[in-house]
């Protein structure tokens, strides 16, 4: 049997890891691996590297991927969905293990409607993947942005001022909600919420006033109404690029306005992506590639690997993308509890 890989989609800690577990787990059944490079552009342009087990026994503490990754759509026209099946085709590949999130996913889902034999690896630092609990990344992302939090509580505190920490998360404010929760924001801000400056604002004068400094948590997603700077630009799967609408500036902009408190913002972007996978991450990476090559033997093509519980099945893409996974009524209860 002939497998093939890919990670398409933002890079984020433990894409290593998970490659590592596909080509390992696929070499103690005796079949070999090829990766495609640069996510689905690599499958449409025919880019790949043969992956023996020597080329990823060192990749569990690496972060990135080594195949590279792109946000390219391979069916966005029907002459690259033809390049796509014809290179499956011309590599004689018997199953395609696609890492990503749902945009790679999504690909994934319409490869199998065409005849495809492809199985899916949920990973996404924003863990907004339908269907499993976590994605691999989250954590180590998160991670990232608590530790920048907690500095800049020290220089908030010196200064006497309130600064905002903008994260990421378009529809889902996972990244957000752990941040503030683990690093005791003051306001945590999120796409499921509704924007509600006053409450902002009152939460701001009133730790100000306790401590003499504030501290905010800002999805990068929210919509703010009215406000300075917008991408415009999209991506190739229709998503507005995020990068130049300025979140974490504007809300800034507002407080120190309306307060007179003097308020600065931070945007650390894509610091959260890159460094090596913490140990969750390693090992729920390492468990959903070695299940989705679990699934391809077993001939359960058209579906995805995902954590449930303690447990790691597999569950129909079709029911894994389309919609993101949210914050629930439930931890937001919680998260307000300590911003009240």
């Amino acid at each position: 049997m002939k497998f093939g890989v890919l990670t398409g989609g933002g890079d984020c800690p433990g894409l290593n890891p998970a490659i590592r577990a596909v080509v390992l787990r696929a070499a103690r059944a005796g079949h070999e691996t090829l990766g495609f490079l640069d996510g689905w552009k690599g499958v449409r342009d025919d880019l790949t590297r043969p992956l023996l087990p020597t080329d990823v026994t060192g990749l569990i503490g690496r972060g990135g991927t080594v195949l590279g990754s792109s946000r390219t759509n391979p069916f966005g026209r029907e002459a690259d969905a033809a390049k796509v099946l014809e290179t499956l085709d011309r590599h004689r590949l018997d199953a395609l293990i696609a890492i990503g999130g749902d945009d790679t996913l999504s690909a994934a889902l319409e490869l199998h409607r065409r005849g495809g034999r492809v199985v899916g690896v949920p990973k996404t630092m924003d863990n907004d993947v339908t269907g499993t609990d976590w994605t691999f990344g989250f954590h180590s992302a998160t991670a990232v942005a608590v530790d920048a939090l907690e500095r800049l509580r020290d220089t908030a505190g010196s200064h006497h001022r309130a600064i905002v920490l903008e994260v990421m998360g378009r529809h889902a404010g996972w990244v957000a909600l752990a941040t503030g929760l683990a690093g005791g924001a003051d306001a945590t801000l999120v796409p499921e919420e509704g924007y509600d400056e006053s409450a902002l604002l009152a939460r701001v004068r009133a730790a100000v006033h306790a401590r003499g400094y504030a501290l905010v948590v800002a999805s990068e997603g929210i919509d703010l109404g009215p406000r300075r700077g917008s991408a415009g630009a999209k991506d190739e799967f229709g998503h507005e690029l995020l990068r130049e609408r300025q979140v974490g500036v504007e809300l800034a902009r507002r407080i120190e306005e309306s307060t007179g408190i003097e308020t600065r913002s931070a945007q650390i972007g894509h610091i959260q992506r890159g460094g090596a996978p913490e140990l969750f991450d390693r090992i729920l990476a390492t468990r959903l590639g070695a299940h989705a090559v679990d699934l391809a033997l077993a001939g359960r093509f058209g579906e995805v690997a995902v954590l449930r519980g303690e447990v790691v099945t597999g569950i129909p893409l079709a029911d894994a993308v389309g919609t993101s996974k949210v914050v629930t009524p439930a931890w937001l209860d919680l998260l307000h509890t300590f911003d009240a």
